[in-house]
């Protein structure tokens, strides 16, 4: 499979020819005569100086901006994520989670986290590592409510912003998947022990899934919409200190 030119090699090429081309220009027409044929080799020679300005740097300004927007919309629709179902989802299964107290500091963030302490803290919680026990919560319960949200999801699932999300559009496939396990079995207070543990590594990926992308969200929030994350900060389920009154 061939590679395609890097970047610095394209722009070195435009400029090699539009170098040689001025050259020849001008060693053709040492005295800069008003001929037709130093003036046309004079706007060969620009072509590729114009190919290097519109078609690389404008392009990439735009595509720059294009992709913020995006970007934009996408926190725009894990946010009513978040709001909707994900905050919930989160309290409901951290009362699975048998190592909660490993995994609380992770989740403890405040406004003197960096990006670099958000992207460390999500790097530890997320994955399938979480110790999950079905007989700490209420399984009926989480049921129930992955039903009640199950059309949300899905419709989130349907949305082409989230195409340029793959971690975000992997944390709700978790979260479906769940539902959709849960939904499919009855009684679930008789499970064989093969199939709890089958269940309890289900809870495991969805709830490590949602608790990376929820501190991706909020380190989002702590740089663009302040008011936003101090409201997450004073809502947080991991913190056991958290109020959401603001004391004078």
């Amino acid at each position: 499979m061939k590679r395609s030119m890097p970047i610095m090699g394209v722009i070195a090429v435009l400029l090699i020819v539009a170098g040689v081309l001025y050259l020849i220009d001008f060693t053709a027409y040492p005295d800069l005569r008003n001929t037709i044929g130093f003036y046309t080799l004079l706007d060969l020679a620009f072509i590729p100086l114009n190919v290097l300005i519109v078609g690389l740097f404008i392009n990439r300004l735009i595509a720059s901006r294009e992709r913020a927007e995006l970007i934009h919309k996408m926190n725009m629709v894990i946010g009513a994520f978040f709001s909707e179902v994900g905050s919930d989802m989160i309290g409901r299964l951290a009362v699975f989670d048998s190592d909660l107290d490993r995994d609380r500091p992770h989740m403890l963030f405040n406004a003197h986290w960096t990006s670099a302490e958000f992207e460390e803290h999500r790097r530890a919680v997320c994955g399938d590592r979480h110790e999950m026990d079905l007989g700490r919560g209420d399984i009926e319960g989480l049921k129930a409510a992955l039903q009640r949200h199950r059309s949300f999801i899905l419709g989130l699932l349907q949305n082409g912003n989230l195409l340029e999300h793959a971690s975000f559009t992997d944390a709700l496939w978790a979260v479906s998947h769940l539902g959709e396990e849960l939904a499919a079995r009855g009684d679930l207070s008789a499970l064989p022990a093969g199939d709890r543990a089958h269940i309890e590594i289900d809870i495991s990926r969805a709830y490590g899934s949602l608790l990376g992308e929820w501190l991706g969200y909020v380190r989002h929030l702590k740089g663009s919409y302040p008011h936003l994350f101090s409201f997450a900060v004073r809502t947080n389920p991991f913190d056991p200190a958290a109020e959401i009154e603001i004391g004078g």
